[in-house]
């Protein structure tokens, strides 16, 4: 019985030293953490993708939450970041995602999208969105019309 030989096993993705899963397209972005040769370092966060206007790039915004002792009380922060977005991920707006450091790409690019965590709720905690108003139908005249007096 003869055996076929065995092709080597098509890496999909370069290890990146986070436990996060490699995708399962490819891409040739040299900036790719996972297909091309950009190493990560440094912090990892997490955020919501806000914007997708400009190409390779995404705006991901975190919302914090940060004590003033004067009041004792909460106010809500947020920090955005352009990050790298790698085509071979393909994350759409809206969607959670975890982003890594890494060397400076750009003047503001310093970060990288590695995950796509789902899509992100869609009010934060915390924030009470306001009622709708109901819509007001024409008014109509029900009355009886009223009777002259002499």
């Amino acid at each position: 019985m003869a055996q076929t030989p065995r092709s080597t096993p098509r890496r999909r993705g370069r290890d990146i030293g986070l436990d996060v899963r490699a995708p399962k397209e490819g891409c040739d972005d040299p900036h790719c953490p996972f297909h091309g040769r950009l190493p990560v370092r440094g912090q990892v966060l997490e955020g919501t993708i806000v914007s997708t206007a400009m190409q390779r790039t995404a705006v991901v915004e975190r919302t914090i939450l940060h004590y003033v002792p004067k009041y004792e009380r909460y106010e809500k922060r947020r920090r955005r970041y352009l990050v790298h977005a790698p085509p071979c991920l393909a994350i759409p707006l809206g969607h959670r995602v975890r982003i890594a450091e890494t060397r400076p790409l750009s003047k503001l690019v310093t970060f990288c999208i590695v995950q796509d965590l789902g899509e992100a709720a869609l009010r934060v905690t915390g924030e009470e969105p306001e009622a709708p108003a109901a819509p007001v139908a024409p008014a109509t005249e029900t009355r009886a019309p009223k009777e002259e007096a002499a």
